[in-house]
């Protein structure tokens, strides 16, 4: 009998298009996830797939954008505590995902965000879709957070960047984790407090990550990263790269994933 496949979306900016391609692989192989979570970027993949949104779709929707396409930049950042807001990016969700709830997915999906008035991490499976995600993709200082129920939460990736926990608790029996951030690769800081702050928080959320795989390794079947090299998160280019690696990726584990779940 086949066994229940999860996919773990890990967050990481425009290198996560790259879960784009990946899953496009894994669709032309015939594979389809039976759960997924995801935290910033891949919660937003997760979600359109999930929703039944055709990847080569989002494919073409995300290989043209640009920054000023999903954020605008905030009069007072300091009063408004993030660069930007992430309006215009909620306009394109909705154009997907309209005001569907998780009820309405297809398949079964959850994301992570942060919650900094109590420094923990929020798993969000209810109600509407696009605020959990932008939830999850508000990354501290580059964008506003997102006031939910007493939290203020931001980007999930600061405790958990990879939900693989999550999970076999909704009953994946094969954890497929997606990782497209990888280790730290050395990175000129500017003169930039923004520039810094992102810098740190890649620091720790690594480290944070490396050492919750390890703890994590006979729970998780495979743990995969694409070969992005030094391609920066936070710039919104290179993202056919990003995609034709996560396909490439896709292609070269489709078997594998296969086998897992046909054992």
């Amino acid at each position: 009998m086949r066994k229940k496949l999860g996919l773990a979306l890990g967050s990481g900016g425009s290198r996560g298009i790259a879960h784009v391609g990946f899953l496009q692989a894994l669709d032309e192989a015939g594979i389809k996830a039976d759960y997924v979570t995801g935290c910033s970027m891949g919660s937003i993949v997760g979600a359109c797939y999930c929703a039944g949104v055709p990847m080569e779709e989002v494919k073409k929707r995300t290989l043209g954008l640009k920054l000023s396409h999903i954020a605008s930049l905030n009069i007072n950042p300091i009063r408004a505590n993030g660069i930007f807001r992430l309006n215009k990016a909620r306009k394109l969700l909705e154009e997907y995902l309209g005001d569907k709830t998780f009820a309405d997915l297809q398949i079964p999906f959850l994301c992570v965000a942060t919650d900094i008035v109590a420094g923990k991490i929020v798993r969000l499976n209810e109600g509407n879709v696009v605020d959990a995600i932008i939830a999850s993709s508000s990354i501290p200082g580059a964008f506003v957070p997102v006031e939910k129920d007493g939290k203020l939460l931001v980007d999930g990736g600061i405790l958990e960047r990879v939900p693989t926990k999550e999970l076999l608790e909704m009953g994946a029996e094969v954890v497929v984790a997606v990782d497209v951030l990888g280790d730290l690769t050395v990175k000129k800081i500017t003169n930039n407090m923004v520039d810094t702050l992102l810098r740190c928080i890649d620091i720790v959320d690594t480290r944070n990550t490396q050492k919750k795989h390890r703890s994590r390794s006979k729970s998780i079947d495979l743990w995969l990263e694409p070969a992005l090299g030094a391609m920066d998160q936070y710039q919104v280019k290179n993202l056919q790269f990003a995609y034709d690696k996560g396909y490439e990726l896709g292609k070269e584990n489709a078997e594998k994933i296969a086998q897992l779940i046909n054992d």
